[in-house]
């Protein structure tokens, strides 16, 4: 296009000649895709008004039946209303469903609704041991005593402002404590050869860890009271009570541990090995730092099942209502024991301080379990905010050792560098 006096003046390219061959047309696939009609609805994900409505009024049909057959019609007794009516809805559901659905549909959602019972029941249970715990010991449970003191000084008659479980609390923590002790190390260390080393041995070893889990836990307590009450102290005490839970909680922490360890990718330790560290030196530096969440979870779990152990501390603590600090001498009464015995008593405050201790050891393995939720989510390497910052102020404090080899390099570059790291503390 160019410009003139009269203004801008179009040139036509002409067309081509016989001589000149045609060109081929830009064919844009957007454009040239041919109209499909109008676009068709999305498919939400979720619950539906259909569905929502369908559920509703089953449930609401299957109780309204559960009510006519057990509380009306006296057919049947009514402590199995909740049953009946469950069945009923079932049914309720399966048909209304079928008359819109088809058949695999029909089976999609009953399949979906038995799960989510499953799912619901359990967690109900749980909800009316928890409900029910704390609503029997709210009387002794918020009393500051009860926390403070022991027995000692009070009776079976006692009111609930006298007398506590401090006898108890103290004795479950020394006897964990132990147990703890004598448990990690053994524990990660028995994980750490079952991943590590191998063999035929650890295959026998594994089976005999597994064969562990499903030990019945008097077993435990009978074998400690035949193995070390009866031939060593010759008295029941802590101590015993302490190695009874570890034999409960080794299998615990072994499995735990082997399952996190095995989370490690492969391709770290042959980093390791590839740069010239042992085997030894990979594991403690490398595969054991990467998955510390995971082994923190498995010693919340393995404590939140010794901790709450009454069998074999029956067998081997023994009973008392005073203060024994000493695990190594005289009964030593723990939480679970404590409340075991309390609530067969039949004196009503006695029963309350009884609900009142298993619920403070719900809560205890309440918040264990939340704490293994927590740190287990991390993944395997992942650094938590505060390990960030932890670092990041390792990295700072060695910071002056760098610049100071830096330039001891660079002033006599035959030098070897300093590598001592006490000399920033």
């Amino acid at each position: 296009m160019t410009t003139t006096d009269d203004g801008p003046a179009i040139h036509v390219s002409p067309l081509p000649t016989a001589a000149e061959p045609l060109r081929p047309a830009t064919i844009l696939p957007l454009l040239a895709k041919p109209s499909t009609g109008p676009e068709e609805a999305r498919v939400r994900p979720g619950a539906g008004r259909t569905h929502v409505l369908t559920l509703s009024g089953s449930a609401a049909g299957g109780f309204g039946m559960g009510l006519l057959l057990t509380v009306a019609l006296g057919l049947i007794p009514l402590g199995w209303l909740f049953i009946v009516s469950y069945l009923w809805f079932l049914l309720l559901y399966t048909a209304l469903v079928y008359l819109r659905q088809p058949a695999p549909a029909v089976r999609n959602g009953l399949l979906t609704i038995l799960l989510s019972s499953a799912g619901a029941a359990v967690a109900g249970t749980l909800g009316l041991v928890v409900v029910f715990t704390f609503a029997r010991g709210q009387d002794a449970l918020f009393h500051l005593n009860f926390f403070t003191t022991d027995m000692s000084g009070a009776g079976p008659l006692s009111g609930l402002d006298q007398g506590g479980v401090l006898h108890a609390l103290v004795g479950t923590l020394e006897q964990i404590a132990i147990a703890l002790a004598i448990t990690i190390p053994l524990g990660l260390t028995t994980a750490v050869f079952l991943n590590e080393v191998g063999g035929r041995l650890a295959r026998i070893v594994r089976t005999v860890v597994e064969a562990m889990t499903a030990l019945p836990s008097v077993v435990a307590g009978l074998f400690i009271y035949a193995a070390v009450v009866m031939s060593i102290t010759h008295q029941t005490n802590g101590f015993a009570a302490s190695l009874a839970i570890t034999v409960l909680m080794l299998p615990i922490m072994i499995r735990s541990a082997d399952v996190v360890l095995r989370l490690v990718p492969g391709n770290l330790r042959e980093a390791g090995l590839a740069l010239g560290a042992g085997q030894w030196r990979v594991v403690w530096h490398i595969v054991l730092p990467t998955v510390r969440s995971g082994l923190t979870t498995a010693i919340i779990l393995a404590t939140a099942h010794g901790i709450g152990e009454t069998a074999p501390v029956l067998l081997t603590s023994g009973f008392t209502g005073v203060m024994n600090a000493n695990p190594f001498s005289g009964p030593q009464t723990p939480l679970p024991l404590a409340a075991l015995d309390y609530v067969r008593s039949p004196v009503p405050g006695m029963v309350a301080r009884g609900f009142a201790t298993a619920a403070f050891l719900l809560f205890v393995v309440l918040v264990l379990f939340i704490l293994a939720r927590i740190i287990g989510g991390q993944d395997p390497g992942k650094q938590t905010p505060g390990q960030a910052r932890r670092a990041a102020a390792k990295s700072r404090r060695e910071l002056p050792r760098i610049e100071r080899n830096h330039a001891q390099l660079l002033a006599n570059p035959g030098a070897a560098p300093s590598n001592n790291l006490q000399e920033n503390q």
